[in-house]
């Protein structure tokens, strides 16, 4: 194996490892919390939570194997059946993120009409739509053996190897993502900056109501004053940078492994095999980044890790001292007979 080989390797078994941890305690917050299982939001993170820990039990190991041993781990049954999975994981994380991004449309745009409008019925609803469409495609593809290992990205994957349905695949594989990858992008940057516009309004309001404020406040403290104006800074600087990670993240990770697989479908530019593995490993990281970016880092999933770091402290804790009175209660035992 090559330095790259080696390197590319060690990074995919990072991305595993992190992913593993990461949506592994989002799965607990959302089992110890009910408060988080009674939001309707929390339906669409424990799939997307399921899809990533999916992925890292199962495509990444391969694309590990893939990279070491530079040819097909195991044999074509597992290679199809793990190309199926991930092809029905990708898109089905993509139709996850959107439809938290619809979620938080109606949330921050209607909020009179958000309970009515989204109910878990409702959540479930968009939820069979995402299980459907992210199983035609896989489904198709596989009916027509378009689904093996690709040397490229050294993983199971959408692969054609007949050249007769060469312009089949490419149609294939051009309404695939169009209707996936760009699908999603377009409903979250919709979503998202609607949600903005409505942010930026109310901090606007917020805003005139603190000058205002602050005006009549004559004998205010200047360093009061500073800290008023640096909160309205910041609470401006707030939503943009939370919406810019959603739709960043989204586009870092995934833009650069559908814009090769579709340039790929050319056969007049060549892509080196080093980019296709990197641009894998940079959809991979999305499994990596998701439990940060929608859970572990919001105030309620920091409250319930808290809890539960709490409870397991108090009860090694209660545990420890059982133990330590054991040989106490022993030699009173022994004293008194």
């Amino acid at each position: 194996m090559s330095i790259w080989e080696l390197l590319l390797a060690f990074v995919v078994v990072v991305l595993m490892l992190v992913a593993l941890l990461a949506n592994v305690l989002v799965l607990m917050c959302f089992l110890y919390s009910a408060d988080i299982r009674k939001q309707v939001p929390g339906l669409f993170i424990l799939n997307l939570t399921f899809c990533n820990l999916l992925m890292a039990v199962s495509s990444m190991p391969l694309t590990l194997a893939g990279i070491i041993y530079k040819s097909q781990p195991g044999g074509d049954q597992v290679c199809h059946a793990v190309g199926f999975l991930e092809t029905f994981l990708t898109t089905n994380s993509m139709l996850s993120m959107a439809a938290l991004s619809i979620d938080r449309w109606i949330a921050v745009v209607f909020p009179l009409s958000y309970h009515s409008k989204m109910r878990y019925r409702d959540a479930a609803l968009i939820l069979s739509y995402t299980w459907l469409h992210s199983a035609s495609f896989p489904i198709v593809a596989a009916s027509l053996s378009w689904v093996g290992f690709h040397h490229l990205y050294a993983s199971c994957t959408l692969y054609n190897k007949r050249p007769e349905d060469r312009t089949q695949f490419v149609i294939f594989t051009g309404v695939f993502h169009a209707l996936s990858f760009l699908l999603s992008l377009v409903v979250l940057c919709f979503t998202y900056l609607k949600v903005l516009k409505v942010a930026r309004f109310h901090c606007k309001r917020i805003d005139v109501i603190t000058m205002q404020t602050l005006v009549l406040l004559v004998d205010i403290h200047p360093s009061v004053r500073e800290r008023c104006l640096e909160e309205q800074r910041r609470r401006r600087q707030r939503a943009t940078k939370k919406i810019s990670t959603f739709i960043g993240t989204f586009i870092l990770c995934f833009a650069p492994y559908v814009i090769t697989r579709l340039v790929e479908l050319s056969s007049v530019v060549h892509i080196n095999s080093h980019w296709g593995i990197i641009s894998k490993c940079l959809a991979y990281s999305k499994a990596v980044s998701d439990p940060f970016v929608y859970s572990l880092l919001r105030h309620q999933y920091k409250k319930t890790w808290k809890d539960i770091i709490n409870k397991i402290l108090k009860r090694s804790s209660i545990n420890s001292s059982a133990l330590a009175g054991e040989p106490h209660n022993r030699n009173l035992a022994q004293l008194n007979e």
